[in-house]
């Protein structure tokens, strides 16, 4: 059997569809998650659906009985995620599971971002384990912009702090297509992947490209990380999310989210698609 933790989330979601589409048995996969409700269409497939807390061990004890293979989907709790890893980890060193794979950040090793701490300590938890394992290291999602449309187009403004920093992003549902190969093709064992975009863009070009799918003009507006910071708390983000996403733009302009590596069109066997693809999938 297949699980996967984290499986409500927009990620998990996709990797199962993908996992279906390879012709993978809705019986064979189980999906964990919190919040099992948002999970009643696969369960209506015949996907086994089990509730697991990454923050209650008995929960993810119960969750992976019987799984031999396991993506571990980093948790969206910025700050509590090695504490909760951990507590996946932990179940699985006296578990069923032969094989774990686990969704980190890109160049977590050598990443100026402050998200890849975590990431980096849980890498090296995994690698402690006795079993095979694959470090997913995905880069930004295209998504992480794309979802600013309706504001950016409401104000004719893209505003950040990364400067002139690349991005080399991809769509959500390419990692989940690379998990779900990872997942069920061999060869994967003991691979560190660094995932991300084909293509990259700055901020400026992320703009342009808006600008030129819906007839606007679109500029970049550069700003300092506090500014940037006070924007997005204004917007009624909460503070850890605006502290993540000031910090990880302020990454970007170090180069921290551009990637020339090739994983992640290897592993789903076609080119990524572009952030000029995706608007235009999107408009």
């Amino acid at each position: 059997m297949i699980a996967l933790t984290g499986a409500s989330g927009q990620l998990g979601q996709l990797v199962i569809k993908n996992l279906l589409d390879k012709g993978v048995k809705p019986k064979s996969i189980v999906a964990i998650a919190r919040s099992t409700d948002k999970l009643d269409e696969f369960a209506k497939k015949g996907v086994q659906v089990r509730y697991g807390d990454y923050e209650k061990p008995d929960s993810l004890r119960s969750a992976l009985e019987g799984v031999e293979k396991l993506l571990l989907i980093s948790s969206s709790e910025v700050g509590k995620r090695l504490s909760q890893h951990q507590n996946v980890i932990d179940i699985v060193r006296d578990s069923s599971v032969k094989y774990l794979a686990y969704t980190s950040i890109l160049e977590a090793d050598n990443s100026p971002l402050g998200l890849a701490e975590e990431h980096l300590a849980t890498e090296k938890l995994i690698n402690d384990l006795d079993i095979k394992t694959t470090i997913l290291r995905n880069g930004w999602y295209s998504e992480n912009y794309t979802m600013g449309i309706p504001t950016i187009l409401e104000h004719s403004v893209v505003l950040g702090c990364a400067g002139e920093g690349r991005i080399s992003s991809a769509p959500r549902n390419d990692y989940a297509l690379a998990a779900a190969n990872v997942l069920t093709d061999d060869g994967h064992a003991g691979k560190v992947y660094e995932l991300a975009g084909d293509t990259s863009y700055n901020l400026s070009e992320f703009a342009t490209l808006i600008g030129e799918q819906y007839g606007r003009d679109i500029s970049y507006k550069n700003m300092t990380q506090s500014e940037y910071r006070d924007v997005l708390l204004q917007a009624g983000l909460p503070e850890v999310i605006a502290d993540m996403l000031a910090d990880s733009e302020i990454g970007a302009s170090k180069g921290g989210l551009y990637s020339e590596s090739k994983d992640l069109s290897r592993l789903i066997g076609r080119p990524t698609e572009s952030m000029k693809e995706t608007i235009k999938r999107i408009a």
